[in-house]
Formats: structure tokens, C-alpha cells, sequence
């Protein structure tokens, strides 16, 4: 089923919309939550929550692609989730590793004044990314937006670890380079 069509079962309030989104992406939801919280019941607790929230954004909100629009609820809520579950305890997952790799590219402590320039500094990241070549652009966003383990990038693109952990490096050094030159680090 495409996704305007699903979308449209939404907005219809149609109950076959949760059972067609889970068909087309509780995989792809999933294996989201599964790289952020490190466990599967964890993971399928958010991708419930995500259908829910699906539920209730649709008539406000029509989206013209799922996978971006489900995705980011997914990892919102495994985010939180996550957050939740690590102020109790501490380990697993990926992305406390993610983000002290990255922390040497973004600058740090949260600022209520410099909310202008948190949103300068996405638009910022998001216009490097659109830059990368392909293969460069798949190693990024799949270790900084999915938060897959290195182990699991290098296998699905067929590199070794030590390629993928060598791009990753090199690949945030440029972006360090470009945060600089756009007056943003």
C-alpha cells in the first residue's frame, strides 16, 4: 500500500491504518528503537507508542512520506525512553557512544538564548550530510541518525571495522571543519 493511501486511512480514522503501517514499516520502526534502547521489548513498547501518536498527529498533520514521519516519532520516543530507563541505570545501547563521538563536533551546554543557532546548527548539519558522497552519507546517518554499531554498518555495506570506523573519523573531521567555516563551533 503506498503512503498516501495510508495516510488516508488516518484521516478516514479507518483502524486499518495501524495494521498497513505496521505492515509497510514496524521493521524498519523497530530495528529504530532496537539501535537507541538495546532491547526489543524496550523497542516494541515504542513502536506502539509510535503507531498511537501516528493516530493522533494525522489529522492535523499529512504527511507526504512515512518513513521520515514515523521514523522521527520512533526515535523521539525511544530517546525518551531511553533517557528514563539510563537516569536509572547506566549501559547498553549505542547512543551514549554516538554521541561522545560526535561531541567533538557539536558544541556543547543548553542555552535558552541560543535556540536561533540550534536550529542554524541542524539546517548546518543537514546541508553537510546533502554533500557527502552516497556511501559516506549511508556510514552517517546510519550510525548518527539510526545509531547503528559500527559492527552492523561495516557489515551491511561490506567494509571492514576499521574502514567504517576510519570513515566515521574522517567524515566527522570534515564536519568539525564545516561547522568552523560556517561560523557555528
Amino acid at each position: 500500500m503506498e503512503d498516501r493511501d495510508i495516510v488516508e486511512l488516518y484521516w478516514q480514522r479507518c483502524d486499518r491504518a495501524i495494521s498497513e503501517t505496521e505492515a509497510k514499516y514496524g521493521r524498519y520502526c523497530r530495528t529504530l528503537a532496537f539501535n537507541l534502547l538495546n532491547s526489543w521489548e524496550d523497542s516494541e513498547e515504542c513502536v506502539n507508542d509510535t503507531w498511537l501518536r501516528a493516530w493522533n498527529l494525522m489529522p492535523d498533520k499529512r504527511p507526504a512520506l512515512l518513513s521520515p514521519f514515523l521514523g522521527g516519532i520512533t526515535r523521539n520516543l525511544a530517546i525518551s525512553m531511553y533517557r528514563r530507563k539510563s537516569s536509572k541505570k547506566r549501559g547498553g545501547g549505542e547512543l551514549p557512544l554516538a554521541l561522545e563521538e560526535l561531541s567533538g563536533c557539536i558544541p556543547s551546554g543548553a542555552d535558552p538564548q541560543r535556540e536561533y543557532e540550534s536550529r542554524e546548527f541542524a539546517r548546518a548539519i543537514g546541508r553537510f550530510v546533502s554533500r557527502l558522497p552516497e556511501t559516506e552519507r549511508r556510514v552517517f546517518v546510519s550510525r548518527y541518525w539510526y545509531l547503528a554499531s559500527v559492527a552492523d554498518i561495516s557489515e551491511r555495506l561490506g567494509f571492514s571495522r576499521s574502514k567504517t570506523k576510519s570513515m566515521l573519523l574522517r567524515i566527522r573531521g570534515r564536519l568539525r571543519e564545516y561547522l568552523r567555516e560556517e561560523g557555528l563551533c
